[in-house]
């Protein structure tokens, strides 16, 4: 169950980040320019942690036993991939504070699972 919510959740990020607009602010307030905030930023970009801390949560909770190393090069490979992409999409603007907001939200889950899987040998 947990690795198809991984799945499904992968892929309407992949939608989500490669749209040239924002679906989710079109739906909120009808502009596919504006983006929903909902946190205000402090050095990174909140939206990311949350978004990407909760796909970490998804993955690492699916994969990390048996493909521990796979999943974390994967969420760090598309946290920064996705915000390349930002680069060359039409609407869509590359900043650095939403890299590192992915970035730590991976960090975060991750650190939290080691934690974890530290404890329980214990």
């Amino acid at each position: 169950m947990i690795k198809t919510l991984f799945h499904i959740l992968n892929t309407v990020f992949l939608v989500l980040y490669l749209y040239p607009g924002s679906i989710i602010g079109y739906v909120i307030y009808g502009n596919l320019l504006k983006q929903p905030q909902i946190t205000s930023d402090f050095i990174v970009s909140s939206n990311h942690v949350y978004a990407f801390a909760l796909l970490s949560f998804f993955a690492l909770g699916s994969y990390y036993g048996n493909k521990k190393n796979l999943i974390t090069g994967y969420l760090f490979f598309i946290s920064v991939f996705l915000e390349i992409s930002h680069l060359f999409i039409p609407n869509r603007g590359f900043q650095y504070s939403d890299l590192f907001g992915n970035i730590i939200g991976v960090l975060i889950l991750l650190l939290l699972f080691n934690l974890i899987s530290y404890w329980r040998k214990k």
